[in-house]
């Protein structure tokens, strides 16, 4: 099989599965952040299942912000970032609301920050510090519609919004304080996060639920050594992240655009992490 063929079958992946929901509309939302003085704007994207209460999932978009790069001051549900968007419809065909988070552009960075500039990215989006606090406002909104059941929210992040989300789930981070699985989210998924979080867990990372994380060997934006370091160390503290190293992965390695499927072991690691993502939030969210 050709690279080329085995490209276009990488983006097929993640586009197909999101066929059947491409007709649904997305929902702009608006919703506090816990830090307590930001108004977030939202999208949700809702699955067929009337009248139901269904798990959700919130999504923490990456450094370059919710909206593609094309946007063009147009940042709308019409603009969100596609990678972003596919799984979000993903999780809709799934019966899932899923709700995906613009954590920039509300504090005045739509376009996010390039690679390579992550020191100098501005305070007001820092992953480790505020970013967790939106996925606590995103968590408390979701709770409060008829639609969800509010003790079945998973996290989801890409990047930067990996990071948020390990963030997130850490027992001493920003917002979780006395948090468990029972009043937080239950599970979290950590696509090619930057596991070293600032060196705000130099002493140990603990989430107060299982932790997921998957990041190829190739990733040439963070460090999997930095990742596997984390589990390591997770390990002897009992556990609660599972590291998955793809080889020959890149960063965006889930992305369907094609340069990114054109490689691959880039197809191959999202067809896996595809699989395991799916199996990892039915196991934890389904009733």
């Amino acid at each position: 099989m050709s690279r080329r063929t085995i490209g276009v079958l990488g983006v097929a992946i993640l586009a197909a599965v999101s066929a059947s929901a491409r007709g649904q509309p997305i929902q702009q939302v608006s919703f506090p952040s816990a830090d307590g003085r930001t108004t977030l704007v939202g999208y949700l994207f809702l699955p067929d299942r009337a009248g139901r209460r269904t798990p959700a999932i919130v999504l923490m978009h990456g450094r370059s912000g919710a909206y593609s790069s094309t946007a063009n001051g147009d940042y709308s549900a019409a603009t969100l970032r596609r990678r972003d968007a596919t799984w979000a419809r993903l999780w809709a065909t799934k019966g899932y609301v899923a709700l995906l988070v613009d954590s920039y552009g509300p504090r005045g960075y739509p376009d996010g920050f390039a690679a390579g500039t992550h020191d100098e990215r501005p305070g007001a989006i820092n992953e480790v510090t505020v970013r967790p606090l939106d996925a606590y406002g995103a968590l408390v909104f979701l709770r409060a519609r008829p639609d969800v059941a509010g003790d079945r929210i998973g996290l989801q992040g890409w990047s930067n919004g990996a990071s948020a989300a390990l963030a997130t789930m850490a027992v001493n981070g920003a917002g979780s304080a006395g948090r468990t699985a029972a009043t937080g989210f239950r599970v979290a998924l950590a696509f090619y996060p930057g596991c070293g979080l600032d060196g705000q867990f130099a002493a140990g990372y603990r989430p107060y639920a299982p932790v997921r994380i998957f990041i190829g060997d190739a990733d040439e934006e963070v460090s999997p050594a930095s990742c596997q370091k984390l589990a390591d160390r997770n390990a002897a503290l009992g556990g609660g992240v599972d590291l998955t190293v793809y080889p020959g992965a890149t960063h965006d390695f889930d992305d369907p655009i094609n340069h990114r499927q054109d490689n691959p072991a880039n197809v191959a690691a999202s067809q896996d992490a595809l699989a395991r993502a799916t199996a990892f939030f039915d196991a934890a969210l389904r009733p």
